[in-house]
């Protein structure tokens, strides 16, 4: 197969022609349609990642067809339309008994843990327990934003924020989790105050539903231009972007008995913030982490997509080829395209 490769940390990868993967007994592999280029997986080039083992195949935003079964598989077939969440459960540990297959003890992440989704094909294990049906109307392209940044952001707004209509949320950081996070957010009826440094993000942002933005190069306090503009801090915050400032930011900017749901990566370097702990304390504040959501659980995801009520696809920005993710993957850092950047040909 054709793949990005890469054999070592922070260095170019390089297009290879590799081994088609096999299945296991209970597991299926994909072929790629389409593929996300996203934050996440330049960590894992950058070797922030202690699961990674070289050479290694970057990628875990995914959708395409069932090429080959396991003789185990009894829920798929070759040709069904498929996606798969960025962290597979084994399905036999305490968390996955418990439905919670997204903090499962011996979880697998593509791109991650194993050979991922830059490439014509990729192996997903445990199949009948994560993988995901597409519905017939929704493209590929579409489809590979669910699995890392908007399904993510589903469960942090809906699951561990539980956003109600009326309630302020601020979202800092408008890339494909935090643009995600504000569509649904505003569709749950809440009312959001989005932050970036970046005016076209902003602009994006105001047209998925946030009625209040702030660039923070332009404010003295962000923390202090959100209680501002809510009266009194946000109900629910969310890090979208995964840095101690707007980590800090989105704590501070809580009201009493807020949540601050952390969702960016806080990896490296970036691993131990600063906790504005006396006001947790003081105002009863909770912090909470979002790690992906179950594949059970996308039906209510996709249920508001067919409504309507969700539109992933506004959240789709370039769509390149798999020799141009190389550049996407390496720049990722110094340069973010607005909306998702998506691998759509292989």
């Amino acid at each position: 197969m054709k793949a990005v490769l890469f054999e070592s940390f922070a260095q170019a990868p390089q297009i290879a022609t590799l081994p088609d993967p096999t299945p296991t007994t209970h597991g299926v592999v994909i072929r790629v349609q389409a593929t996300g280029v996203c934050r996440s997986d330049w960590h894992g080039w950058m070797g922030h990642d202690p699961d990674i083992r070289l050479p290694h195949v970057p990628g875990h935003e995914l959708a395409g067809t069932v090429e080959a079964i396991g003789r185990d598989v009894q829920r798929w077939k070759v040709g069904d339309r498929v996606t798969v969440p960025f962290v597979g459960g084994c399905g036999t540990c305490p968390e996955c008994h418990a439905g919670h297959q997204q903090v499962c003890h011996n979880q697998f992440q593509p791109g991650f843990t194993h050979w991922g989704s830059f490439a014509e094909f990729v192996a997903i294990d445990q199949a009948d327990l994560n993988l995901v049906a597409l519905p017939e109307t929704m493209d590929f392209v579409t489809a590979a934003s669910l699995g890392c940044r908007f399904a993510t952001s589903f469960r942090a707004v809906v699951d561990q924020g539980k956003v109600s209509a009326g309630q302020w949320v601020s979202v800092h950081g408008c890339g494909g989790v935090g643009l995600s996070a504000i569509m649904i957010a505003g569709a749950l009826g809440a009312n959001v105050v989005a932050v970036d440094i970046a005016e076209e993000k902003l602009e994006l942002a105001r047209q998925l539903g946030a009625v209040n933005t702030i660039n923070a190069t332009r404010v003295s306090s962000v923390a202090e231009a959100i209680l501002d503009l809510t009266n009194g801090g946000a109900h629910v915050s969310i890090d979208a972007l995964g840095h101690p400032e707007t980590c800090f930011n989105s704590i501070q900017s809580l009201r009493r008995r807020g949540k601050h749901v952390q969702v960016g990566l806080m990896l490296a370097g970036h691993s131990t913030p600063q906790v504005p702990m006396a006001r947790v304390i003081a105002h009863e504040l909770e912090i909470l982490g979002s790690h992906g959501m179950q594949a059970h659980r996308y039906d209510a995801m996709l249920t508001m997509i067919q409504a309507g009520k969700l539109a992933p696809d506004r959240l789709v920005g370039r769509q390149i080829s798999l020799e141009e993710s190389i550049n996407a993957l390496m720049q990722m850092d110094t340069f973010q395209s607005v909306g998702a950047t998506v691998i759509s040909r292989f």
